[in-house]
């Protein structure tokens, strides 16, 4: 009988994933949700694009409206009767005599002094409002664009971070040396943490 010579044959080790951090945020900054691929975070990308849609969102529909009430406004406060963009926006219930000096002028007449007043001062106001949403909106996109991109660095520097039950925090008393080999008088807490 031969004695045959074997060899365990090892298994190959597994290849764990270990993602860079600065290929991961250089990959969320070239496109929104590339960091999060990269991460092997699938579920983060919907998030990341979702919050994107809602801010593009309200940006076009806050730009829409400014441009709207801006229009209404200048063509209210000038003297073109051809020019009636205003009409969208007031009321229709609300008949043209009560505010329309250029269709109905009637300069004795104070209520219609008040109500063109009012109906100037509203769209203003309009005007002011969705100028600073729209502008909010802008700075919400951006604000996002920088999360998503933090969110791809911290991800991927905590990816293998350690969470066993092993990691133990004790808290115990502890006195402090002064300078000259004297012992302080007083009790101290420490915080020590064991790997």
């Amino acid at each position: 009988m031969f004695a045959q010579d074997t060899l365990a044959v090892a298994k190959p080790l597994r290849h764990r994933f270990k993602p860079e951090t600065l290929k991961a945020t250089m990959m969320a900054v070239s496109f929104p949700g590339l960091g999060q691929i990269y991460n092997r975070k699938f579920w983060k990308i919907p998030v990341v694009y979702v919050g994107f849609g809602a801010l593009v969102y309200s940006a076009g529909f806050n730009s829409k409206n400014y441009t709207l009430y801006l229009k209404a406004y200048q063509d209210f406060t000038d003297n073109i009767k051809s020019t009636n963009s205003y009409l969208k926006v007031i009321s229709p219930k609300v008949p043209q005599s009560s505010y329309d000096k250029v269709v109905y002028p009637n300069p004795g007449n104070s209520e219609l002094v008040s109500s063109y007043n009012y109906y100037k001062d509203a769209m203003l106001r309009m005007v002011d409002y969705y100028k600073r949403y729209r502008d909010l909106s802008y700075i919400g996109i951006a604000g996002w664009y920088l999360i998503s991109i933090l969110d791809a660095n911290v991800d991927a520097s905590l990816f293998n971070y350690d969470i066993s039950p092993n990691l133990d925090i004790a808290v115990a008393p502890m006195q402090l040396s002064l300078p000259g080999g004297f012992v302080g008088a007083g009790l101290n807490v420490s915080v020590k943490v064991t790997f």
